[in-house]
């Protein structure tokens, strides 16, 4: 007896399996014989994929600048797992745990390199505040919580205090057995030449398409030479949209020249979710429909990709015996006026739409 069957369930592949679900696990896949105790209906109408991952999100509550609710941000937008990108450091990131237990969305956390976290917007300024002994604390009490560490590099964050506190950053990693590392960019300095020559595999830049002087691209609208290197030594390109780090232009350019990201992510928090640009990962993600990207390329970033750069093993994709997550959607065509950060616009045709998530074999409708 299953807890949960979908029936001709369609992949972005267009194949069409059933889904059965067992003690929050996938249990089977294909053409699935026996019963459960409940049994939803797609005849091959509604794609299913595993679930979402939105590894780039503010949803820690009590954040005096970005915050929102985890399931504002989650299973209502069909997301089943959402990462929180640094709101919390050392000093509150106990407190922000025993919140998301309450949460029906599979929370994480990248722990900020600064202690106080997001209290406000120049957390690097200060030395001090990135203490070792604490982060060490933090991921011993929290391992299977805190999946990486988040270093806010750009001017506004770092001060006077340019690159050090990436360096320190890299020391932290390597003492906390190389946990995944994710880096904003955004004004220098410090230069995106300086982060990068920083970063080794694994490393992930995030707002990898803003459109800031201190972007990806050089004046001649060609991959500078520091990020190709970086790529080719496996640092991951997460998309990081947020309120001012995505720019339709540098996006199209870039994956014009194959420049693909590894992950799609929304940086949503209540304010750019409520009053965009962002609304939503599924938004974000039709985004990349619109500038070129297939289906299966765009869910791939939210999934397998996803999983894959965080180490979330038991996520991100559709196999027996990994966690029982999925999300139900639909391709609409229909003209859909989209906004960048930087209030250009984008007409496209495709529109993803999360009707439903079942996070860990449990069924949410979307909002």
């Amino acid at each position: 007896m299953f807890d949960l069957i979908l029936r001709q369930a369609r992949l972005v592949d267009d194949t069409v399996i059933d889904i059965a679900l067992k003690d929050g696990k996938i249990a089977a896949l294909g053409e699935v014989t026996g019963e459960a105790r409940e049994e939803r209906q797609l005849n091959g109408e509604y794609y299913v994929s595993a679930g979402w991952i939105d590894s780039h999100v503010h949803c820690y509550a009590k954040s005096p600048i970005y915050h929102d609710d985890p399931d504002s941000v989650g299973v209502a937008t069909g997301v089943t797992t959402v990462v929180d990108a640094g709101s919390t450091g050392a000093d509150d990131i106990d407190e922000f745990y025993e919140l998301t237990r309450k949460a029906q969305t599979d929370v994480y956390a990248l722990l900020n390199i600064s202690r106080v976290g997001l209290i406000a917007q120049n957390e690097l300024s200060d030395m001090a505040n990135i203490d070792k002994v604490a982060v060490r604390d933090a991921v011993q009490r929290h391992p299977g919580f805190i999946v990486g560490i988040k270093a806010r590099m750009s001017s506004s964050v770092v001060g006077a205090n340019g690159i050090k506190p990436l360096e320190r950053a890299k020391e932290i990693q390597r003492e906390n057995g190389d946990l995944p590392m994710m880096v904003h960019i955004g004004n220098n300095p410090p230069d995106l030449d300086e982060i990068t020559e920083l970063l080794s595999s694994g490393d992930i830049i995030t707002h990898c398409y803003n459109g800031k002087p201190n972007r990806i691209l050089n004046p001649a609208g060609e991959l500078r030479a520091s990020v190709a290197k970086a790529i080719a030594r496996g640092v991951r390109l997460d998309v990081g949209h947020g309120t001012a780090s995505f720019s339709f232009e540098v996006a199209k350019i870039a994956i014009g020249q194959g420049i693909l990201p590894h992950t799609i992510s929304s940086d949503i928090y209540c304010r750019n979710r409520i009053n965009g640009p962002v609304h939503s990962l599924g938004a974000v993600m039709s985004k990349f429909l619109s500038i070129g990207l297939s289906l299966p390329q765009v869910i791939d970033c939210v999934t397998a990709h996803a999983a894959d750069g965080l180490r979330l093993k038991h996520k991100g994709r559709l196999e027996v015996g990994l966690d029982g997550d999925l999300t139900i959607f639909e391709l609409k065509r229909q003209p859909t006026l989209f906004t960048d950060s930087e209030q250009q616009t984008l007409t496209g045709d495709r529109l993803l739409v999360a009707l439903a998530a079942v996070r860990a074999g449990k069924w949410f409708d979307c909002e």
